[in-house]
C-alpha cells in the first residue's frame, strides 16, 4: 500500500506500543531521532521503544521520548538465525502495534515479521518491503526527513524542521567540564577520522587549519574513537601547537557531545561527530570527498556549511566510501585546499 493512500488510519490511530528499528551506525541512529521525538509528541503515553546494536545505544540514554532500549547485538551474540530468531521471539511477546523499519536489509524486516507485529512501516527500496504491511517511497531528501516521511500513511505532519536532540548526563558534563577547565580561550572542535579513508580530508591539510586556528587564539580539541587516536596525534604533532588536545578514545559517544557543545565550531568529515554536533546545536563545516550531500546526510543545522570540489566526474564513487580512491587520484580531498575551510570557519565564528 502506498503511504498516499494510507491516510485513513488517522482517524482512529491508537498506537499504544511503538517499536523503532535502526541497528546501523552512530549518524543512522542520531538522524533518527527526530522520529523518535515526533512519534511522542503525537503519543504522549505510548510505549516506544528503540531496537538498536551496542554501540549505538549510549545514544538514547536519558532521552526522555524513549521507553525502553533494546539491544540487538547483529554482529555479536545475536548473530545468524538465532539470533534472529531469539530477538524475533522477544519482539512477539512485546505485542507491538506498529514498527518503523528505517533499514531496508534483512534483519530489520524480517523480525517484526516473524514477530506478528500488526503494521509494518519501511521503504520502497528495501528488497524485503513484500514483508511490510505500509511501504513509503524512499526519497532524495535529507534523512531526518526521510524517516520522518514514514508517518505519512498515519497522516502524521511535521510542520517544522525537527532536530535530533541528545541528552547527555550531570556526569557527562562533569567529566567534560573538568577536561577543558584548565582551557583559557575558545575552543574549536575538529574530528578527522572516518571509518572510510576516502571520507577523510587529508591529515597535513587537517594539521595546517589547526596552525591557523591556534594563531587565532583558539584552543583546538580533537574528537573521535579510540580507532581515531594515532591519527590526531600525527596532526597534533605535525601542526606543532602546545594548545591542541587529543580526545581520541578518551570519552564515551554522550560525553564526546557535550564537548562538542562547548565547540565554537566544529569542522568534521562526513561521519558521526557531524550529526553530534548538529543534535548538541555547534554549527558544523563538513568535509565531504568520495560522498555527496545529495545522499541526504549532510550536517542538518541552519548555520552549517560544506566544503566540497563541485562537478567532479567522479563523484560520488560510492555510497559509504573506500579504502582507495578508485580513481587512484584522490581528487575530492586533495583538491579542497586549508583556506576553503579555515575561510568557513571564519564566517561562522563572526556570525550571529
Amino acid at each position: 500500500m502506498e503511504a498516499s493512500t494510507a491516510t485513513k488510519f488517522r482517524a482512529n490511530l491508537n498506537f499504544e506500543r511503538i517499536l523503532i528499528i535502526q541497528t546501523a551506525f552512530i549518524g543512522d541512529v542520531i538522524l533518527a531521532l527526530p522520529l523518535l521525538q515526533v512519534l511522542r509528541r503525537n503519543f504522549p503515553n505510548s510505549k516506544i521503544d528503540f531496537m538498536l546494536i551496542p554501540k549505538t545505544a549510549e545514544l538514547l540514554r536519558n532521552h526522555p521520548d524513549v521507553d525502553e532500549i533494546i539491544i540487538f547485538d547483529k554482529n555479536g551474540k545475536d548473530r545468524g538465525l538465532r539470533g534472529i530468531l531469539k530477538m524475533a521471539k522477544f519482539i512477539s511477546k512485546q505485542n507491538y502495534d506498529v514498527a518503523f523499519i528505517l533499514q531496508r536489509y534483512f534483519r530489520s524486516a524480517i523480525i517484526p515479521f516473524i514477530a506478528g507485529v500488526k503494521i509494518r512501516v519501511g521503504f520502497d527500496k528495501s528488497k524485503f518491503k513484500f514483508l511490510y504491511t505500509q511501504i513509503v517511497k524512499y526519497r532524495q531528501i535529507h534523512e531526518i526527513e526521510r524517516n520522518l516521511s514514514l508517518l505519512e500513511p498515519f497522516n502524521i505532519k511535521v510542520e517544522s524542521k525537527e532536530l535530533p536532540n541528545l541528552y547527555p548526563s550531570d556526569e557527562d558534563k562533569k567529566v567534560v567540564g573538568e577536561l577543558i577547565s584548565k582551557i583559557n580561550s575558545k575552543i574549536i572542535g575538529v574530528a578527522p577520522g572516518s571509518v572510510w579513508e576516502t571520507k577523510r580530508w587529508l591529515k597535513e591539510r587537517f594539521a595546517e587549519l589547526v596552525k591557523l586556528l591556534q594563531s587565532d587564539g583558539f584552543s583546538v580539541v580533537l574528537i573521535g574513537g579510540g580507532d581515531d587516536f594515532n591519527l590526531c596525534e600525527e596532526i597534533k604533532k605535525i601542526s606543532g601547537g602546545e594548545n591542541v588536545f587529543n580526545f581520541c578514545g578518551k570519552l564515551t559517544l554522550l560525553q564526546s557531545a557535550e564537548l562538542i557543545r562547548h565547540c565554537e565550531v566544529l569542522v568534521s568529515n562526513d561521519s558521526a561527530p557531524m550529526h553530534l554536533a548538529v543534535a548538541m546545536r555547534t554549527p558544523v563545516v563538513a568535509i565531504f570527498g568520495s560522498t555527496v550531500p545529495e545522499f541526504g546526510f549532510y550536517p542538518y543545522g541552519d548555520r552549517d556549511k560544506i566544503v566540497q570540489v563541485e562537478n567532479l566526474y567522479c563523484r560520488p564513487c560510492g555510497i559509504h566510501g573506500y579504502n582507495k580512491c578508485p580513481e587512484g587520484h584522490f581528487k575530492c580531498m586533495r583538491l579542497i585546499e586549508t583556506e576553503m575551510v579555515y575561510d568557513e570557519v571564519k564566517n561562522l565564528i563572526r556570525s550571529p
